[in-house]
């Protein structure tokens, strides 16, 4: 069976509805069903998903999952923002600069797109509404800076290609730093030549940082002192060599349930159980994607796919920016079509070998990637965030798409400099 007919059974039972995890569980076995002769036999693709899943690495990624849930429902999101708003709430735009920072920070606590649209969006957008921003603005602002989430380390998309490409996961950590913060600066600059041409209702921001002036900065900063500090402690573990990612996504799940608990009295014993049947709830799909996206991988690599792509792209295109350009176009689309984890894992191995034959760094390439596969969050018909994002407000996933076209060529600007500009992902390497 031909690799070509692979990918076209694969992209029909998408059409057709079928779950993305169950699909390429079936193209994995066809090849080996039609020729018996082929290698990846049904026994060695069960064998490459559980293979594929008894990783270290990948216990990250459950860990962030719950330590975002606990912290959503601890209300550190909204601690943080209050920081935000205190400082920065009074200047033109500055309640929607405070919902990108806000993102900023909660992305480098949760390392998901959809948890910090989630997260951050049920507890900002009533308040943008509530202070007349219009509610599409403010429902659009959150689902794109929530594509922040898996940019700013940690990131469960950086270990899902640090696992792929055999990169150390705590170098994509620190390469998505300066990425991650150019790209939550354009949004802001975006944010205030909005408001500057839409206006804003002054009286009512000026009530609201106004009240949190009348509790006066060491007020503010006592109450959400843990809520700043999480990512600060998640971080340093990671990059002092305290510990490794996956042992500081355990810290911040004992952490953030010590603050909850403990320290804002958010949270009780009674609530821990149903947060660990949600977060397996949410984990338990991701996990099946990824150990069939593994698989699937193995099969594509013993039908020599990557070489074959490689080669041809190769030969057929002998510029480096014209390749890069046919990559990241390529890119996007499958973004918008395809889940970030399946897309990482299937491709990595694709287009890995072809972007360091031009000479690319394969950490600015995990950059590059991620990037691209964030603004799939919000693109239409996939759009994860975007999805999110309906379902707080009840407003039309196309419309929010609309509102956030700006914001999204916002995030192409920001790629472009990243994929022509090494140095932004590699400075701090």
């Amino acid at each position: 069976m031909s690799a070509a007919v692979v990918f076209f059974i694969f992209f029909v039972c998408l059409i057709i509805a079928i779950p993305i995890s169950i699909a390429l569980g079936i193209v994995s076995v066809l090849p080996g069903v039609f020729d018996p002769s082929f290698t990846a036999s049904g026994q060695f693709v069960i064998r490459s998903m559980l293979g594929g899943i008894d990783s270290f690495p990948l216990l990250a990624v459950p860990m962030f999952v719950l330590s975002g849930m606990i912290m959503a429902k601890g209300g550190i999101s909204k601690k943080i923002f209050d920081v935000f708003v205190f400082f920065i709430g009074k200047f033109t735009a500055g309640m929607p600069c405070a919902v990108i920072v806000t993102c900023l920070f909660y992305g480098a606590i949760s390392g998901s797109g959809p948890a910090t649209v989630a997260a951050v969006g049920s507890m900002t957008i009533p308040i943008l509404i509530k202070l007349g921003y219009d509610k599409t603005f403010a429902t659009a602002i959150v689902a794109v800076a929530g594509g922040l989430g898996v940019i700013i380390p940690p990131s469960i998309p950086f270990i899902m290609f640090g696992m792929a490409s055999g990169e150390s996961v705590s170098d994509l950590f620190i390469a998505g730093v300066v990425p991650g913060l150019l790209i939550g600066l354009l949004m802001m600059v975006y944010a205030v030549f909005y408001c500057k041409r839409h206006g804003e209702d002054k009286e009512k921001i000026k009530k609201e940082v106004d009240d949190l002036h009348e509790r006066g900065f060491i007020g503010v900063m006592k109450d959400s002192f843990f809520a700043i500090l999480s990512p600060v402690i998640i971080l340093g573990c990671i990059y002092t060599g305290i510990a490794s990612p996956t042992e500081a996504a355990v810290i911040s799940v004992f952490y953030s349930l010590i603050v909850s608990m403990l320290i804002y009295r958010s949270m009780t014993v009674k609530d821990i159980w149903p947060m660990m049947v949600e977060g397996v709830r949410t984990y338990a799909p991701i996990l099946f994607i990824l150990a069939s996206s593994i698989a699937f991988s193995r099969v594509l690599t013993l039908m020599q796919v990557p070489q074959t792509i490689s080669e041809w792209i190769l030969g057929s295109f002998h510029n480096e920016v014209v390749i890069l350009i046919v990559i990241n176009v390529f890119l996007l689309i499958v973004g918008m079509v395809m889940d970030t984890t399946p897309a990482i894992l299937i491709l990595t191995p694709i287009l890995l070998p072809i972007v360091t034959a031009i000479g690319m760094n394969p950490i600015h390439f995990g950059v590059m990637m991620v990037v691209n596969l964030a603004i799939g969050f919000v693109t239409p018909p996939i759009g994860v965030n975007l999805f999110v994002a309906s379902s707080l407000t009840e407003i039309p996933i196309m419309k929010i798409a609309r509102k956030a076209m700006p914001l999204i060529i916002c995030f192409l600007f920001a790629l472009i400099l990243i994929i022509f500009i090494p140095q932004i992902s590699l400075v701090l390497l």
